[in-house]
């Protein structure tokens, strides 16, 4: 094919993108409801899917277990916050690490589906277990642990999305960093987000409002977040303020930059102490098992086909491929509830309280709720080690001896098995 014949086609997907972007800013533009529900253009499908954001949590282990090796709580407290600023860049960043523009809508997971994986370097191994534990409204539990630094993070989050001239995101649910050495949780909340760029379909997450992180030792951090405005201000700025719970008035330390560059850390007195370049952070790779050995809930391999379809820009086969998935998952609802069964989570269980959460808020003074929609889930180690093998300390999920087990099988209890 001649390059001009290159360039035509190219003029012609263009026109075809940006058609069907405005027809989709039209629907959502007169949706009332949750957003999560509609079907955006295969051009802006991203080839993975939510489950898989859980991994950014812990991308850089040795901040993740940092606090573990401090005995001040006032400075565990300074690295759980730095910790968490960390894992905001790559999340909500819209070029990749070759600098090329992402796509930033990521497949909607199914229920039941599973993330599972591990990090190894200098700070050991981590291992993660992520699931869709509901899908209406979506809600993703996950569990992180490294135990030879004896931190554990568990968490699940609501994303909500609605249209008011932008397209806004809600994130409801928590986190709870707990590090085995002091006995310590660190309550986490996240920031909302909206998108920019929509009118030129260029579009780019902002985060915005404010999240806090809420310790057992009594600190909290509160971080402000805000974007560019018409005549001042910088794109994914925000100000982090420590203090004592008690005194809110008197800031230990001040972390002020953007989520995506530079931050400064200074003192109470103003002085910097450091500044962190956040681009420069190493990443440690994922390491999952290969997709023929991955269970059929696994998102990679549940999803592959239509990943596949997306990175050859095949937007047909993504439209097809994607709607096999959501019609088998319909017809299997559909059985579920003609037979008046409902689905097993695999890795997690309902709950109706968190003792953690609501202790920590209690001594805070600050006794909103923090459920999605009032639903909690948490991670249950007796279902986790049943279906990995073995009753001792908690194995890698990738030791696992369950790969290729049917979707269902219905036992005589109503419960749906996976």
């Amino acid at each position: 094919m001649t390059a001009f014949k290159h360039e035509q086609k190219r003029d012609e997907h263009r026109h075809q993108h940006k058609s069907a972007w405005f027809q989709f800013l039209k629907s959502i533009a007169t949706f009332k409801g949750d957003l999560t529900s509609i079907t955006a253009p295969p051009f802006l499908l991203a080839p993975q899917s939510i489950v898989e954001f859980t991994t950014y949590w812990a991308e850089h282990p040795s901040l993740f277990v940092a606090p573990s090796k401090e005995e001040s709580a006032e400075k565990r407290a300074l690295l759980v916050l730095q910790w968490f600023l960390s894992t905001l860049k790559h999340q909500h960043a819209t070029k990749d690490d070759n600098g090329k523009r992402k796509k930033l809508k990521p497949l909607n997971p199914f229920l039941g589906e599973i993330f599972l994986g591990e990090w190894v370097d200098d700070a050991g191994t981590t291992k993660l277990v992520s699931e869709q534990v509901s899908h209406h409204p979506p809600a993703t539990a996950y569990k992180i642990w490294n135990d030879r630094h004896g931190v554990q993070l568990e968490g699940h989050v609501a994303p909500k999305a609605y249209f008011s001239t932008t397209i806004n995101i809600e994130r409801k649910g928590y986190s709870t960093l707990h590090i085995d050495r002091f006995n310590e949780d660190h309550l986490i909340t996240m920031p909302n987000a909206h998108v920019e760029g929509i009118a030129t379909c260029r579009i780019a997450p902002e985060l915005n409002g404010t999240s806090y992180i809420r310790s057992s030792s009594g600190y909290t951090s509160r971080i402000d977040y805000s974007s560019k405005g018409w005549f001042k201000g910088e794109s994914n700025s925000f100000v982090a303020t420590l203090y004592r719970e008690d005194d809110e008035t008197k800031l230990l330390y001040v972390l002020e930059g953007t989520w995506s560059g530079f931050y400064t850390v200074r003192d109470k007195r103003g002085k910097a102490l450091q500044i962190v370049d956040l681009a420069a952070l190493r990443r440690t790779p994922l390491q999952v098992s290969p997709i023929e050995e991955q269970h059929p809930l696994e998102s990679r391999r549940a999803w592959q086909h239509v990943a596949n379809a997306i990175n050859d820009n095949d937007i047909l086969a993504v439209g097809q491929e994607k709607s096999k998935i959501e019609n088998e998952q319909r017809a299997l609802r559909k059985e579920e509830k003609a037979a008046g069964m409902v689905w097993e989570r695999r890795y997690f269980t309902r709950v109706k309280e968190d003792p953690v959460a609501a202790r920590i808020l209690k001594s805070a003074g600050n006794a909103v709720s923090l459920g999605a929609d009032d639903i909690l889930w948490k991670f249950d180690t007796d279902k986790y080690r049943e279906t990995i093998g073995g009753d001792g300390p908690m194995e890698s999920p990738l030791d696992r001896s369950d790969s290729g087990v049917a979707l269902a099988d219905k036992d005589d209890t109503g419960r749906v098995q996976i």
